[in-house]
């Protein structure tokens, strides 16, 4: 069985100051063996990832869209932030990626996007992320559970982890699979298990950012 992380932040974002190798070597400490990484903007950390982790790698991004977030999984390449919602999903799935929408509907994210634009591109959608433990909001979360069920799509979950700690706040237990084609599959097998993040973490996410900005590269 794995216990996959689907949402998670590296030195690639620029609000996390997290290592690839301090991402390995948490995920070992507790026992996370697939990660779905999903920094912003950017696939290139996941990219850099699959290469040395020892255990499943999923290339993936956090995409802004001009209506909110999407995050694009199997990728090869950058999706590029600033595209409309439709376009983004376009592009996704021209390289043969799967799309799932993070943190939906939260009032906590000024990125979430919003109910209405998620309904107008739910054909293109293949899962929803039901858990984030940075979401602060259970009614949220069993609001998108009714979502998902009323429009068959599949629940992830991802500790949306910026710092090392938070890493595995939320995950998903379910089978192992071999790629893309019976990952969906897997995936509707899964258990989501986890807890909510103390909300006072955000302050680390503000501090990178800052570093991120006036002192790249350090």
């Amino acid at each position: 069985m794995l216990k996959a992380d689907f949402h998670l932040h590296t030195k690639y974002s620029p609000d996390s100051g997290t290592t690839l190798e301090q991402v390995i070597n948490r995920c070992q400490e507790i026992g996370i063996n697939c990660l779905a990484v999903t920094d912003h903007g950017t696939a290139a950390g996941a990219i850099e990832m699959k290469k040395i982790a020892p255990f499943t790698i999923i290339v993936a991004e956090e995409v802004l869209t001009t209506a909110g977030d999407m995050i694009g999984l199997f990728l090869s390449h950058d999706i590029p932030n600033g595209l409309s919602p439709k376009e983004t999903a376009i592009r996704i799935k021209q390289q043969g990626g799967m799309i799932c929408i993070p943190h939906p509907f939260s009032r906590l994210h000024p990125s979430a996007m919003p109910k209405k634009v998620v309904e107008e591109i739910i054909s293109y959608i293949d899962i929803i992320e039901v858990f984030n433990s940075r979401s602060s909001f259970l009614s949220n979360t069993d609001k998108i559970k009714r979502f998902a069920q009323e429009h068959g799509l599949i629940a992830s979950a991802g500790s949306d982890a910026h710092t090392v700690n938070e890493i595995g706040n939320a995950y998903v237990e379910m089978p192992e699979f071999n790629g893309r084609d019976d990952f969906l599959q897997a995936l509707s097998q899964g258990n989501i298990v986890g807890h909510r993040t103390n909300p006072l973490v955000r302050v680390s996410s503000v501090k990178e950012k800052f570093l991120h900005k006036f002192f790249p590269g350090r």
